[in-house]
């Protein structure tokens, strides 16, 4: 984390509170996650160096710039055109070639370049979204906020033979993934 500075993935406006243990709004209803909380996520993935690892919400982009110095390729699904657009300024500034940016209904993953070793999800879900454990490869690890709009839990995963094996790591809140397997536009 040392690596990525949180203040290029903050509105100008709010640069003096960048590195405050803190969300923050980006714009579009979204925000930026608390440092704590990438932490958090970004451990609980368990990231490898040869890892390809699908991300659900881009937002600013600042969960995939840490990701993209830990692992091989990112691929990030964003439903804000405008968020996936400034996301992508952000990447190619930072020298950041190995981040992957597509504007689609993250609930339903990114089939087309699945199997992944790592699926992070950095939006509430009222359960985890199927499409996403079927884009996970054999022994593929998954971290996302399960719960209603107001309180979630961050169910963390493992794809076993026998299935998806989960942990709680401890409760969390985020803003709502929105799609076909998750909560509905205009909840």
């Amino acid at each position: 984390m040392v690596a990525v500075p949180r203040h290029p993935f903050v509105p100008a406006a709010l640069a003096f509170a960048a590195h405050d243990d803190a969300p923050l709004p980006v714009g579009h209803g979204q925000t930026i996650s608390q440092p704590y909380m990438v932490a958090l996520m970004t451990e609980a993935l368990l990231p490898r160096r040869h890892d390809r690892v699908l991300e659900i919400g881009t937002g600013s982009g600042y969960q995939a710039a840490i990701l993209a110095h830990l692992v091989r390729q990112v691929v990030t699904i964003e439903r804000i055109e405008a968020l996936a657009d400034g996301a992508r300024r952000r990447f190619d500034a930072l020298g950041l070639h190995n981040v992957e940016v597509h504007v689609a209904d993250g609930s339903l993953g990114w089939p087309e370049g699945a199997p992944y070793d790592g699926i992070l999800v950095t939006a509430a879900s009222p359960c985890i979204p199927e499409p996403l454990v079927a884009q996970l490869a054999p022994g593929g690890r998954l971290a996302v906020p399960v719960g209603d709009l107001a309180l979630q839990e961050l169910v963390v995963g493992v794809l076993s033979p026998d299935g998806l094996v989960t942990r709680r790591a401890g409760a969390c809140r985020f803003v709502p993934l929105i799609g076909r397997h998750a909560f509905q536009e205009g909840f």
